[in-house]
């Protein structure tokens, strides 16, 4: 799956509160050694970098595209291409943040522990994971992808996801391996402008990646074409043609 640091960061305003909102919560003070795994573009690396200015940062990402935007935005931090699922590392670790990436990783009740385990002493795993795969938005591109020419090529899309868990189910994965267990859920209201378009916009950098990714380029026409009238039912748009996008995310930050 191809990634673009220019659509996602299209959003960028919108995208940092959520991480933004993580790190306030992280209770410890005093960060020796830090990574950002699943960077994306190095927004989120630049905002741990302003919280915790002192700190020994890194970050890494599978997608190069995303890494070269990165590497433009802070060139003094060091950036490599790895995938989270087989990361291992160089900790321990004071701080290990992901925003916006366990998502799209696989077997979480082998993962979580994985990482809570490349902390130091005291060391602080913080998490933001959408949490949105029952929302109108990304239930469309299910459907339509099930429904149309391209179903065959598009049926490994709609599972790549990982199945969504509960907070009850991370608690249970992670209590009795850490100090402190802090988890919650916030739905953000997005306003978009654009209408329908504005939404389409949105998840071109995110959810509609798998899906585009495996399309021709008149596939994806008529698959963009389909989803915004679809998007256009489910969102009616304001006076003003703003529409309001509700996005659910989970939230997770742990201490050994």
């Amino acid at each position: 799956m191809s990634w673009s640091s220019e659509q996602y960061s299209k959003f960028e305003h919108e995208r940092n509160r959520p991480v933004k909102d993580l790190l306030h919560a992280v209770p410890v003070q005093k960060i020796g050694k830090a990574i950002d795994i699943g960077c994306g573009p190095g927004n989120s690396t630049e905002i741990l970098q302003a919280m915790f200015p002192d700190a020994a940062i890194t970050g890494m990402d599978s997608s190069e595209n995303m890494l070269l935007a990165a590497r433009k935005r802070l060139p003094e931090i060091e950036f490599s291409v790895e995938d989270i699922s087989n990361w291992q590392g160089d900790g321990p670790y004071d701080l290990i943040l992901s925003n916006a990436a366990l998502q799209w990783v696989p077997d979480h009740a082998s993962l979580f522990p994985a990482l809570v385990q490349k902390l130091a002493k005291g060391g602080c795993l913080a998490v933001q994971m959408p949490d949105n795969l029952d929302e109108p938005a990304q239930r469309l591109m299910r459907e339509i992808a099930a429904d149309g020419p391209w179903q065959s090529k598009l049926a490994e899309a709609s599972s790549k996801r990982v199945p969504r868990q509960t907070p009850a189910w991370y608690h249970a994965l992670l209590h009795d391996k850490v100090s402190y267990l802090d988890i919650w859920q916030t739905t953000y209201y997005h306003s978009l402008t654009g209408g329908a378009s504005g939404i389409v916009e949105w998840f071109k950098g995110t959810g509609l990646r798998p899906f585009l990714s495996r399309l021709d380029e008149e596939e994806r026409r008529l698959f963009l074409f389909q989803y915004e009238q679809a998007v256009a039912k489910e969102y009616p748009p304001a006076e003003d043609g703003s529409v309001l996008l509700p996005f659910p995310r989970l939230f997770l930050i742990a201490v050994v």
